[in-house]
């Protein structure tokens, strides 16, 4: 990647409805190319979508809630776990991680009553948990922007 494509995936970060034209004037090509800049970005999967930002109150989901999970770590329970993650579209976020905790979640839920019924109901049934830690978000401070792309020379 050159300083041009790097220039293309911060622009689109920062909006990914730019229309081809703006682009490519922002990064200082003629649209052409700058077309297919952005396909070959799409094609590598440097680019992995495209996607609308939602308020999570407007969707009825703003409590939202970190939280740790240990499970047993053998590769059977472990992979178990994270299959069975899927199929809980209140889990937003999953991350296995090294050490304690095994896991990290992300969810988004209704308010505390729902977090708890989700709690009983379902994080503490998934294969091989044996320990759920809840941290409730009090406010965001920082809100995902992207990842960070340098462009040298701009």
């Amino acid at each position: 990647m050159d300083r041009i494509d790097l220039h293309i995936l911060r622009e689109l970060q920062n909006d990914g409805r730019l229309s081809n034209q703006e682009l490519a004037q922002r990064v200082g090509l003629s649209p052409s190319p700058c077309l297919r800049r952005v396909r070959q970005l799409e094609q590598d999967g440097v680019i992995q979508g495209y996607r609308a930002i939602i308020d999570p109150a407007a969707v009825g989901r703003g409590f939202e809630v970190l939280v740790s999970v240990e499970v047993r770590r053998d590769r059977e329970t472990v992979e178990a776990f994270e299959e069975a993650l899927q199929d809980v579209p209140d889990v937003i976020e999953a991350y296995r991680l090294f050490g304690s905790p095994g896991c990290l979640l992300r969810i988004a839920v209704a308010d505390l009553a729902a977090y708890e019924r989700l709690w009983i109901e379902r994080l503490t049934t998934l294969a091989g948990v044996t320990e759920v830690n809840s941290q409730i978000i009090m406010k965001r401070i920082k809100e995902p922007k992207g990842m960070p792309v340098e462009v040298r020379g701009a």
